[in-house]
């Protein structure tokens, strides 16, 4: 079996494979019209995120069997094209749910305590105690959107703070011992806090827009772990502005290349131009960081190992 791999991912990917006899080539720099050239002469592609795999794409790729993204979300595949086709689609939200979660209760704790904010004031001279005076995730009551991998991992971890966890999802049954499931107008009622953990899809664009916002009962934290798209950036900083929504930790933003490498510069007309964007980056409500929630040196070898194994289990020999 040959597979084409278009992304430099965790060397045991290839070690793995080869051991099992499969036939791999690398290719980090061919264009979308060049791999599209040749894709059908390979079984499998293994890829993050650097090209779309499109209807296009798909049908020029005659002999491919599999699809192996090296991470969670699938929004880059044409996926009814690829089941159409008969093409399996691999994913691998089990090795980084566990960076996620912790990047998400350290964005809080962050963003709430005054962290960053505090250090910065104090290497610059400034000691300043009450007016840092922090916020406790104790006894907070938690809403999280998607109840998956992320999620589950998240509701953990923010359990053990002694938080209230309750969450919404679209698959009925899905309450633990660390969260309790609830409709979406019961979330808006309770939650204090307000984590998403859902892919990109066209129901969930811009699902955190103006209306959604005004419908949560409390003043609540928003923190976004998923996918920018999922939040329509206006209405969340005219929501900062106005303190309904009283910090925002967002690890991804609408304005990122679909290879999430940096900001769209064709989406933005310029950063400076962009004064949704020049609030966030300079406002002390607001924790931003580059995509990197499920990027820690662990993750990347636990996401390599999960793609591998699943590889495996439909093709080895």
């Amino acid at each position: 079996m040959k597979i084409l791999l278009l992304d430099k991912n965790h060397p045991l990917i290839t070690e793995q494979l080869l051991e099992k006899n499969f036939v791999l080539e690398e290719d980090f720099s061919s264009s979308y019209d060049e791999v599209c050239h040749k894709i059908e002469n390979y079984d499998g592609v293994i890829i993050r995120s650097r090209i779309p795999l499109d209807k296009n794409f798909l049908e020029k790729a005659k002999n491919l069997k599999f699809i192996a993204r090296v991470g969670a979300g699938m929004e880059n595949i044409d996926s009814p094209v690829a089941e159409k086709l008969g093409i399996q689609l691999i994913n691998s939200p089990e090795g980084n749910r566990d960076s996620v979660a912790e990047h998400v209760v350290g964005m809080l704790l962050i963003l709430m305590n005054r962290l960053f904010i505090a250090s910065n004031e104090v290497k610059n001279g400034i000691w300043l105690r009450e007016e840092n005076r922090g916020d406790e995730l104790l006894g907070k009551t938690v809403g999280l959107i998607g109840y998956g991998n992320m999620g589950k991992a998240t509701a953990k971890r923010l359990s053990g703070f002694g938080c209230k966890v309750i969450f919404h999802d679209i698959l009925p049954n899905l309450s633990d011992e660390f969260a309790t499931q609830v409709s979406l107008n019961e979330l808006k009622k309770r939650a204090e806090i307000l984590s998403l953990h859902i892919p990109l899809t066209d129901e969930t664009h811009y699902l955190i827009d103006a209306q959604f916002i005004s419908e949560m009962k409390n003043n609540f934290y928003f923190v976004n772990t998923a996918r920018g798209n999922n939040v329509e950036t206006k209405s969340l900083v005219e929501a900062l502005k106005s303190g309904k929504v009283k910090g925002a930790c967002l690890d991804v933003l609408e304005y990122e290349k679909a290879s999430f490498e940096n900001l769209d510069a064709s989406t933005l007309l310029s950063t400076s131009e962009n004064e949704d964007l020049q609030y966030l980056l300079h406002s002390e409500k607001a924790i931003v960081t580059p995509h990197i929630a499920g990027w820690t040196h662990q993750s990347k070898e636990k996401l390599a190992q999960v793609i591998v194994d699943k590889i495996l289990v439909s093709y080895s020999n």
